[in-house]
């Protein structure tokens, strides 16, 4: 491609500087006869004024003395003839002899009426450039005077002329091609040397790529400014279609790109998704690249309940069999009244607490994660109790953001209670509001301020401080993320520490019946 640019380029200059070369030389050429016949017409009115012209038409025979003296003053002047005739054209002048007494060949009408003309015209000695002037005596027309300069002798002082311009010619065309072979040898650099078929196939699969491609992706130059945003990347981020030139800082979803530092596996929270990002500088900006972790991030949730669950039971399982040993040893004394009481006692407390948490919560997966949540407060030191009037009807919400809201908050009080001294407490309370599903964790710690607060459930950002998918950090995003998706509220309020109340609007009313 750079070399049929390069091609085209000096066909093009070559037919630019031919043009302004030819146009420069007819402007000289016409310039050249215009000073030709306005040197004719100052000589040609200087005889006609001479006194001895005026004097020499009143003889018998005028030529005796018109003939040298205009031939002293062609020769004088470097002019091609000098011509004196009389008002019918007769010469009595010529610098060929044998033309005096001939009639003049070259229009005199309008000096025969007073005027001086000037004209191109073919005589006897060929195309010249020539002025007519009339001599006058008593305001009457005795005679003429033409005065010429033949257009080869114009032609011979134009030489010197038509060398410079062409000379000017040549280096312009000489610059002119050095500066396309630069600007040419730049183009191929810049395009690897590549055709313009080549260009088009790789825009063609560039194009077709960064369409296809299931992760979104942006690049963004040096300013922050946003250079290109495949379709995946304006669905995740809720992008306009005007994007594409406008600051990275002007979206909420890419202000903390537009710095362009380096990101490895982040994770931003937007209004419903959970994105994984990865930024890196490159040709003077940089790339990023988007996945959507939204749906593994809930199956994640899941999975950590369902672990905690299982982690609980296996704790209960090693405390089961403690307790059945004691029970062994304690009839093995002979107590066995003691053994008696000793197993119904903690029995009836585990059965307690399983009972009132089937009986207020209607959903498994939320009764699967408290008891879980539970057993791991206890081994941590922290009280962990359900609300005796707790109410979850089946259906009144996802099940899945009942985890993520929950198990969170439970998460927080916990971490909260384990920080604050003893004693260690926090209370799980759920109940209908009308339409309104309301929850609430309660924790002993020592609370939140609301800059604190703000700051918690506005964080959104997290480095993997792991190889699970969330990192530390980000419970309350999560949560804010759930509620903001169903349309609830949070309110944090401070009691003997923080207290976390939700509401959710409910999703199924049958649930209510």
């Amino acid at each position: 491609m750079a070399r049929q640019l390069f091609v085209l380029q000096i066909a093009v200059i070559t037919v630019v500087v031919a043009a302004g070369l030819g146009a420069a030389i007819f402007q000289a050429r016409h310039a050249a006869a215009d000073n030709a016949q306005a040197r004719a017409l100052s000589i040609a009115r200087a005889v006609a004024a001479t006194p001895e012209v005026r004097d020499a038409l009143s003889l018998p025979r005028p030529t005796t003395v018109l003939q040298p003296y205009a031939e002293q003053v062609r020769h004088e002047t470097g002019t091609d003839f000098v011509v004196v005739m009389s008002p019918a054209g007769i010469r009595y002048s010529h610098p060929d002899t044998t033309q005096i007494g001939r009639r003049f060949l070259g229009h005199t009408a309008a000096a025969l009426r007073g005027e001086s003309i000037t004209e191109t015209y073919t005589g006897t000695l060929g195309p010249s450039e020539r002025a007519v002037v009339p001599i006058t005596v008593g305001g009457t027309v005795r005679g003429l005077v033409a005065v010429g300069i033949v257009e080869s002798a114009v032609d011979r002082g134009l030489q010197g002329q038509l060398r410079t311009l062409a000379v000017a010619g040549v280096l312009a065309l000489a610059v002119a091609g050095a500066g396309t072979w630069l600007v040419n040898r730049r183009l191929r650099r810049q395009t690897h040397d590549l055709g313009p078929r080549e260009l088009s196939r790789m825009y063609e699969y560039y194009d077709a790529v960064l369409h296809a491609v299931h992760e979104g992706l942006l690049l963004l130059d040096r300013t922050g400014r946003v250079q290109l945003v495949n379709d995946e990347a304006r669905r995740l981020l809720d992008l306009p279609a005007d994007a594409v030139g406008q600051r990275a800082d002007g979206f909420p979803t890419l202000a903390l790109l537009a710095d362009g530092e380096q990101r490895v596996d982040e994770i931003h929270l937007t209004g419903d998704r959970v994105l994984v990002v990865n930024q890196r500088p490159a040709g003077g900006g940089s790339v990023v690249t988007l996945r959507d972790h939204t749906d593994l991030q809930a199956l994640t949730g899941e999975l950590d309940s369902v672990r905690g669950f299982a982690e609980s039971l296996r704790s209960a399982a090693h405390e089961a069999a403690n307790r059945l040993h004691t029970v062994v040893s304690l009839i093995g004394l002979g107590r066995v009244t003691e053994a008696q009481e000793f197993a119904t006692g903690e029995l009836a407390l585990t059965q307690q607490l399983a009972d009132r948490v089937v009986e207020s919560v209607d959903e498994p997966v939320l009764v699967a994660l408290l008891l879980g949540k539970v057993a791991q407060a206890h081994e941590r030191g922290v009280e962990l109790v359900l609300d005796p009037e707790a109410q979850v009807p089946l259906g009144v919400a996802d099940p899945r953001d009942l985890v993520t809201i929950v198990g969170n908050l439970i998460d927080n009080a916990v971490d909260a209670a384990v920080a604050a001294p003893p004693p260690r407490r926090a209370e799980v309370g759920a109940w209908l509001d009308g339409d309104e599903l309301v929850l609430q964790v309660a924790d002993s710690g020592s609370g939140l301020d609301a800059d604190q607060v703000e700051e918690a459930f506005a964080r959104g950002w997290s480095t993997k401080s792991d190889e699970r998918l969330i990192g530390r950090g980000l419970g309350l995003a999560l949560v804010g993320q759930a509620v903001h998706r169903h349309g609830g509220r949070i309110d944090v309020s401070h009691d003997a520490g923080a207290v976390f109340t939700v509401r959710l609007p409910v999703r199924d009313r049958a649930a209510l019946r």
